[in-house]
């Protein structure tokens, strides 16, 4: 991440756009090229099956791949970190810089980029870039806030109906909002002001492999999910808060080792397993 900040940060030094916008808009471009390796990474520890072959493999020697959830939740940090750099940057520093401009500056530094006409400080949050950067903004501090532990396990109690937001089925739908991140994500990395190449806009070279590995093990999961209705033959508690189940087994269920299973209690909920 200090790779990638410190290379757009140098790059866009070199830019027309830094005389006018300054270190706000490499602070900006910096944050945003860790945002984009970040959201391409934070896919890698939630597919399973991936994880699953990576542990058989000789890096299950070094990696921790059993700590995929913890590390997915570091990269979360890390993506609220770039976000407020980048957002930040943009909306406070480096857009009064743009707006605020003498128009001869205007004119000689930016306007190939913006247009001879010096866009208002609206016209920037409005256009396609801030409009994308806004509700990924939105949809990312809900997420993000629904899947701390405080929301995600009900530690808070709220009043009726807003008591509807915590638990686990309001963290599993909140995350399915990161479908829209993506798209908007893709969208704002090819609307750029400052880029005009298609092959230097990298948004989608980042998120390509992640977002289809991601997608392959989903609909994998999909096919191999078999779905049977178990009678409980035995509940009990152990010491430690351990909940053990005995169930009948399914029909032509064959047990092998290392395997696990997906349990649903649809008098809780018929979406969470």
């Amino acid at each position: 991440m200090i790779g990638l900040f410190l290379w757009k940060f140098f790059q866009y030094k070199q830019k027309s756009a830094f005389k006018i916008m300054g270190y706000c808009l490499l602070t900006a471009k910096g944050a945003a090229e860790t945002l984009k390796f970040n959201m391409a990474l934070i896919l890698l520890p939630v597919c399973r099956n991936t994880i699953t072959w990576l542990r058989s493999t000789k890096l299950g020697l070094f990696v921790p791949f059993d700590d995929n959830i913890n590390f997915h939740k570091t990269i979360a940090a890390a993506i609220v970190v770039g976000i407020i750099l980048h957002v930040g940057d943009h909306l406070a520093c480096d857009f009064p810089r743009l707006i605020n401009a003498p128009y001869s500056q205007y004119r000689a530094f930016l306007a190939h980029d913006f247009g001879n006409k010096q866009p208002t400080y609206l016209d920037l949050v409005k256009g396609p870039e801030g409009i994308t950067g806004i509700l990924m903004v939105i949809f990312m501090a809900v997420a993000f806030t629904l899947a701390t532990k405080w929301f995600r396990r009900s530690l808070v109690k709220l009043p009726k109906p807003f008591d509807r937001v915590t638990g686990f089925n309001a963290f599993w739908y909140s995350h399915h909002l990161f479908v829209l991140v993506y798209v908007l994500l893709v969208i704002h990395g090819v609307l750029l002001y400052l880029v005009h190449k298609w092959y230097k806009k990298t948004t989608w070279m980042y998120l390509a492999v992640p977002v289809l590995l991601y997608a392959g093990e989903r609909t994998l999961r999909f096919f191999r999910s078999g779905s049977y209705t178990v009678r409980l033959l035995k509940v009990a508690i152990y010491p430690g808060n351990v909940l053990t189940l005995k169930m009948s087994k399914p029909p032509q269920f064959r047990y092998k080792s290392g395997q696990y299973m997906f349990v649903q209690c649809p008098a809780v909920s018929p979406f969470e397993w």
